[in-house]
């Protein structure tokens, strides 16, 4: 009888790995464990690093801190889920803290869209005005700017754990990813999630989608001035201090794009690449950002070299 399997609230959901791939989970968990390791020490070197030499105390290694951060968060929120799945085999998750991690998933998402705003719109001050670049962007105009961005992300995903909390859920509580994700868990409901889709539909375009179109406008008219104002080798020059930020946007929002577009729209696709889009668009940014800022920046690759060097 369908009323049997009726809850209204269940007591846990069951996380995914790759399925059918089960007893390759342990071998599956060693890029995996690579990456985390990767992401994590190398955001960690990335605030030692800034924290400590003072020619970093600049707005741009500023929000580059809060961007390493944010990565980290991304990055300590699946690890716990997706090493337990393949290195202990636990895919139990309790239904509150499935709530948890995902809140917080979203949460951190947003926060890093929102930073790398902050950071493209930092990138056209210093072209476009780099006289008033200092007085425009003092220790108190970034400090509320951080607090405004983690604010934003709190309050307008805060309902997203109460209206899932309202759902009827059936039988059914397989996740398809080994971490919690909201459009993941809606889908297991027995009841209308018109409203779910709608709010998240506005909290999506709210935020990231906003975001993502001042990101393009920042470039646009960065363009427009280093055209306009320079000569080639000043522009090229002037260019070459936004390949950093144009690598980390893209890595960030092409899989978060797809991810999305997959959860919507992708019902006939192959399970596997819902996954392992899921995976990139977690894991990726974390792993690639700090590379490819010590990659690009001289001032961060040399502090790096000189505190390796005087701890050796």
């Amino acid at each position: 009888n369908y009323s049997f399997n009726l809850t209204i609230k269940p007591s846990t959901f069951l996380l995914t790995g790759f399925p059918g791939l089960e007893a390759n989970h342990h071998w599956i968990s060693i890029p995996f464990c690579m990456f985390y390791l990767i992401g994590l020490s190398g955001n960690c070197l990335i605030l030692i690093i800034i924290k400590k030499t003072q020619s970093l105390h600049k707005p741009m290694y500023y929000f580059l801190s809060m961007l390493a951060m944010t990565d980290l968060g991304l990055a300590l929120c699946t690890l716990p889920t997706t090493l337990g799945i393949f290195w202990f085999k636990i895919r139990n998750i309790e239904f509150n803290a499935c709530l948890t991690q995902m809140y917080f998933i979203h949460i951190l998402s947003v926060i890093e869209s929102s930073v790398l705003l902050a950071m493209a719109f930092d990138r056209f001050i210093a072209i476009s005005n780099p006289l008033r670049y200092s007085s425009i962007w003092t220790e108190s105009t970034i400090i509320k700017t951080g607090l405004v961005i983690v604010s934003r992300a709190v309050i307008s995903l805060l309902p997203i754990p109460f209206l899932l909390k309202r759902l009827t859920y059936c039988g059914d509580n397989v996740l398809s990813h080994s971490f919690c994700f909201h459009p993941d868990i809606m889908k297991l409901a027995c009841a209308d999630i018109n409203v779910n889709i709608l709010y998240g539909l506005i909290v999506i375009l709210s935020t990231v989608g906003v975001d993502f179109v001042f990101i393009v406008l920042s470039y646009v008219l960065i363009l427009k001035t280093v055209v306009s104002l320079m000569t080639k080798e000043k522009c090229l020059k002037a260019l070459n201090t936004c390949v950093s930020h144009i690598c980390a946007v893209l890595i960030f929002f092409i899989p978060m794009i797809g991810l999305s577009v997959l959860h919507r729209y992708g019902n006939n696709v192959p399970p596997m690449l819902n996954i392992v889009v899921a995976y990139i668009y977690l894991i990726v940014p974390p792993v690639l950002n700090p590379i490819i800022y010590s990659v690009k920046s001289k001032l961060i690759r040399r502090a790096i070299l000189r505190t390796l060097w005087w701890k050796n």
